[in-house]
């Protein structure tokens, strides 16, 4: 599905009674006037919770928290679902923590699973007419890329949905989202997120590089024994080494592919009418051009061509 927090000076004032009024726990019973008719006045946040459920206990105080902070700005109604199953099947919650927003009577978005205060911060503000601003989106951005390198693909594919709910022609997200997509074997979903790129950022780096990415992932399940074998019987099968590289390089190895293809141009600057530096320089884009693979393979290509 689809931090610093906000107003510290309101929340400062709150009183004991506004903040009982703000963060209750409801019923199926008292679900209509709770949810549907008091979104109707303010935003309001539904979390389905339960006892037994250990994310629930990490993120419901972090919603509490930002509820409070927002100073009356939005409400919570926290609601068991072991004792109350009725509006949580009808919303079809297949998993817990789960968090609807509901606005004017309705449900207007939502999340499942526990979020980072900046990612929770992101989402209220946007619930109630924040701006999301320049920090927020640099901070889900900073997150996703944390995220990325410490292998929680999930958790940078949050991060970046999130920026794009606060502005949904981000070029640096919707790349992050492809490339989220791909490392999880998705080339074909990956391709429909890039699709959300508009026009004028088809040249974006970014969206590029992404797209690089996907148009190598086709032979990304392609086998590599034959051509292992085939190496090892002939270093200068350059053939071979080609195919090779695309293989690693559609399984985001973008490092193993530029050495082989690094290798073609050293033994045969020309072959096959450049194809080795042809291939080379899409796996560049691929990995970015600002990454180690583009910026030291440059290197390696400068001294090549230059010896």
């Amino acid at each position: 599905m689809f931090g610093d927090l906000i107003g510290k000076g309101r929340a400062k004032t709150a009183s004991a009674s506004d903040a009982n009024d703000l963060i209750k726990a409801g019923t199926d019973a008292t679900f209509m006037a709770d949810v549907v008719e008091a979104s109707r006045h303010t935003p309001v946040l539904v979390d389905f919770w339960a006892p037994w459920c250990g994310p629930c206990r990490q993120l419901t105080p972090a919603l509490e928290k930002a509820v409070t902070a927002a100073g009356g700005a939005i409400r919570l109604v926290k609601i068991n679902v072991d004792e109350n199953p009725g509006y949580a099947g009808q919303l079809r919650v297949q998993s817990i923590p789960a968090v609807f927003a509901f606005r004017d009577g309705q449900p207007v978005d939502g999340f499942m699973g526990a979020l980072p205060e900046s990612q929770l911060k992101a989402f209220i503000d946007k619930l109630i007419g924040g701006s999301g601003g320049d920090d927020e989106v640099e901070a889900l951005l900073g997150l996703a890329t944390e995220s990325t390198a410490l292998g929680d693909i999930g958790g940078a594919a949050q991060a970046y949905a999130q920026v794009l709910s606060l502005d949904p022609a981000h070029a640096k997200a919707i790349a992050g989202l492809a490339r989220c997509y791909l490392a999880n074997g998705d080339a074909e979903r990956a391709g429909e997120v890039l699709d959300m790129a508009p026009p004028e950022a088809a040249a974006d780096a970014d969206i590029a590089g992404a797209r690089a990415a996907v148009a190598l992932a086709a032979r990304a399940n392609s086998e590599t024994a034959e051509l292992d074998s085939r190496l090892a019987d002939n270093e200068d099968d350059h053939q071979a080494r080609l195919e090779l590289a695309e293989i690693l390089a559609g399984r985001g190895d973008f490092a193993g592919a530029a050495d082989h293809l690094l290798q073609i141009i050293g033994r045969d600057r020309a072959w096959n009418d450049d194809a080795a530096r042809k291939a080379l320089l899409t796996v560049f884009e691929a990995a970015g051009p600002m990454s180690d693979v583009a910026r030291q393979g440059r290197r390696r290509l400068s001294a090549i061509l230059f010896s």
